[in-house]
């Protein structure tokens, strides 16, 4: 069975330890945000690292690997890169491969693109990275969150009552 002991601190904390903690834990909470969005500058892409949540890229990417992204104008995406695009009317960014590049008159580009692993090419869409690095499997975590949003939130409130309760 699951031991609370660790609670046992929380009525011998004054309303400075308490306090300390809080401001700790919002802390941890901006540095997160502040190197997401140092990312996102540095890279010059919307979201600096994406996990493949569907297995459309196998065999040469599976479901839970971690992508780097960049965005840069001076380096332009290829026919045959993996890019990362986001379809319209839909949160998740998808990874696929380039297959065409369409350029309009007006300057926009389009990619038409495909999951190695699909069976029909998927219409053109705006990309917002191209893959520059890779860790297999490291975004396990991230898609179990997906798939129970309940242990999402279970999580997150663990991590937070261990930032409040813990102290030294």
């Amino acid at each position: 069975m699951l031991s609370l002991d660790f609670l046992d601190n929380v009525p011998q904390m004054n309303k400075r330890q308490l306090y300390y903690q809080v401001l700790n834990f919002g802390m941890i909470v901006s540095s997160a945000l502040m190197i997401c969005k140092g990312l996102m500058v540095i890279t010059g892409s919307e979201s600096s690292i994406v996990v493949l949540l569907s297995g459309s890229m196998e065999p040469a990417f599976h479901r839970g690997d971690l992508f780097f992204l960049t965005n840069r104008v001076e380096d332009p995406i290829q026919v045959g890169e993996t890019a990362v695009l986001r379809i319209e009317g839909r949160r998740i960014l998808t990874v696929h491969r380039v297959l065409k590049i369409h350029e309009k008159q007006n300057g926009h580009i389009k990619f038409l693109t495909k999951g190695d692993n699909n069976a029909v090419d998927d219409p053109e869409k705006r990309c917002r990275g191209e893959s520059q690095g890779i860790f297999p499997c490291t975004g396990i975590g991230t898609i179990f969150m997906n798939d129970y949003p309940k242990f999402k939130y279970e999580v997150l409130f663990l991590l937070g009552l261990f930032v409040l309760v813990h102290h030294e």
